[in-house]
């Protein structure tokens, strides 16, 4: 996650235990420490100098799958969505709202690195004290200012400054007006409301308007997976038509009798899983467009020229 990070591994350094996608699992090396799973036993001192291979150096997506979970997380198909509404790149300023268990903050970090800002608030103040230390241990202090704050109650103390805000909150409606005074009113403004609830989103919607938000707009992700998996091949039947087969398929059973027998014995499929993670939560977002320029001030960018300029 820390761009400057050296090539091999030494002590202090967080990696992740890989086994397979579904076992990984977060290790911090130390000195005369072991790492046990159901293959043995692994001391930390002979990873010492090994490059990233199967111990793997952390990334956002990697992170998101092995943190320690404080809260309810964001999963890497609602923060690709987010992160290309909010026009995330190197260079932003953006506030986030609650930070929770860092899944998102790590992913904006890499995305607005190297100068931009990340401002993150957590209510909570024992998880914004275990947040801040584990972005301090993945090098990103430099890009990521924690802080414990109720932000409904007493705002961003931030304006003027930032051009993407994201809202995890239980009411994000009573943070909206905060928020807009912490945009650039020089830019064009985005936001992004995390709720899990219909109703938090019909409220949302109807503060964004009253506020002067434009283009709002609410999305559900919803990943349907795909698993591909090798099977042994059918022989269709020879001796005739089956009973509610028809004259056309006969004719190319019959033809293809020479084709079937030289086919491969397995064949390659496909089928969505059984099982799959379903609604996480529904994200509304909004913009907030420039304010139009005092008399005799110099003009202001439109809409488009303001994106153009980020």
């Amino acid at each position: 996650m820390n761009s400057n990070r050296h090539p091999a591994i030494q002590y202090g350094d967080t990696v992740i235990a890989y086994v397979n996608p579904e076992s990984m699992k977060p290790v911090e090396v130390a000195a005369g420490q072991t790492f046990q799973n159901r293959f043995g036993t692994f001391h930390h001192d002979d990873m010492i100098g090994l490059r990233f291979v199967h111990l793997l150096e952390p990334t956002p997506e990697l992170w998101t799958l092995v943190l320690p979970h404080r809260t309810q997380i964001l999963y890497q198909p609602d923060i690709s969505l987010i992160s290309s509404f909010l026009e995330l790149q190197p260079g932003v300023n953006v506030i986030e709202a609650g930070t929770g268990s860092g899944s998102f903050s790590h992913s904006i970090a890499r995305s607005i690195a190297p100068n931009g800002k990340l401002f993150t608030f957590e209510f909570h103040e024992e998880r914004a004290a275990k947040a801040k230390l584990e972005f301090a241990q993945h090098g990103l202090s430099d890009i990521i200012v924690s802080q414990h704050r109720d932000v409904c109650k007493n705002g961003f103390g931030i304006f003027n400054s930032v051009t993407a805000i994201f809202l995890d909150l239980p009411s994000p409606w009573e943070a909206l007006e905060n928020a807009k005074a912490a945009f650039d009113p020089q830019r064009v403004g985005r936001i992004c409301c995390f709720s899990p609830c219909i109703e938090q989103v019909q409220r949302t919607c109807e503060t964004l308007k009253a506020l002067g938000f434009y283009d709002i707009r609410m999305f559900e992700c919803l990943v349907r997976p795909y698993e591909v998996q090798r099977i042994e091949s059918e022989k269709l039947p020879l001796a005739g038509p089956t009973p509610k087969g028809s004259h056309k398929a006969f004719k190319r059973q019959s033809a293809g009798a020479d084709a079937v027998a030289s086919s491969p014995s397995s064949v390659l499929t496909s089928k969505p899983k059984e099982s799959v993670r379903g609604h996480t939560s529904f994200l509304t977002f909004a913009v907030l467009l420039p304010t139009p320029p005092s008399d005799g001030a110099a003009p202001h960018p439109t809409a488009a020229s303001a994106d153009a300029a980020q």
